[in-house]
């Protein structure tokens, strides 16, 4: 008689789902918080800084990191007048992927008078990971935006390295529905080739695009110039029927050096739009 073969059933991993929604309102001449939702991992906190006219939240992931399957959504309201700085709790760690790919979603309005800076630590990418990310972001007329996005490919002090890896990120600004700036990267593959690239990064491993949407932007070229290292930033404006904006790309060896390198310029632009200095979180 034949013997019959068990397959033990495939097993289903489990995943990590993450929800949350914040308003901002600007009342009694203070910015406070007016709505807040969260589910699964996502959670939101807010500090008491006492450090200025802008109220601060923090965004926590409670797995502690993204692999494949996991998906997070943040949204953000920013009411008239309101003043805000988001940043992270920790860096967000996006670790080996077996099928498929990690995501998050943001999307965000700023509303008239308003500014928000939008200030995430690191995205650190591990060998094998993939990470899908996506950004909306729609400013009335006269709101203002700082936004930062570093990116590290494997820890330095820990002497990791990415070999494989997989990372999608679209930004797409809007000022009164017409589109400001849109970004679309895509690295897939070999890292080490890639990263090689001039057109990439040179062989750094830590790189970061920050930009301001501030009616002062094309004034800020060479104060932020005389602040970043010449060899590993370059800053340019950029005017256009829908707005004035200004573009830092700045790439580093390391997360340490990246970091060195902007908080001198993030701590500039942050204090022009809304008064307030940074978060200690962001501090070296």
């Amino acid at each position: 008689m034949q013997a019959i073969e068990h397959q033990a059933p495939a097993v289903r991993m489990q995943r990590t789902r993450g929800t949350a929604r914040l308003a901002i309102r600007h009342l009694d001449g203070r910015t406070r918080l007016g709505r807040l939702y969260q589910e699964g991992a996502a959670k939101i906190r807010l500090p008491q800084t006492h450090n200025g006219p802008a109220l601060d939240a923090v965004l926590i992931n409670t797995s502690g990191g993204l692999t494949d399957g996991d998906r997070f959504n943040w949204s953000i309201d920013i009411g008239q007048d309101a003043r805000a700085i988001i940043t992270t709790q920790a860096c967000e760690k996006i670790y080996r992927a077996l099928d498929g790919s990690a995501r998050i979603d943001t999307r965000i309005t700023v509303g008239s008078g308003a500014a928000l800076s939008w200030l995430p630590q690191e995205t650190i990418l591990f060998d094998r990971s993939a990470l899908t990310r996506r950004l909306e972001i729609d400013l009335a007329p006269d709101a203002g935006l700082l936004l930062i996005e570093p990116v590290i490919f494997g820890r330095q002090a820990m002497g990791e390295s990415v070999r494989q890896a997989h990372f999608a990120d679209r930004w797409r600004i809007r000022r009164d529905g017409r589109l400001l700036h849109a970004e679309d990267l895509r690295l897939s593959g070999d890292m080490g080739t890639l990263l090689a690239k001039n057109s990439v990064t040179g062989s750094a491993i830590a790189m970061a695009t920050l930009l301001f949407v501030h009616k002062a932007a094309g004034d800020l070229v060479e104060p932020l110039r005389a602040l970043l290292p010449a060899t590993q930033c370059g800053v340019s404006a950029i005017r256009s029927s829908v707005g004035e904006r200004l573009v830092i790309r700045a790439v580093a060896p390391g997360g340490l050096a990246l970091r060195k390198a902007l908080v001198p310029a993030i701590d500039h632009c942050n204090r022009i739009l809304t008064g307030t200095g940074l978060p200690k979180i962001w501090n070296i």
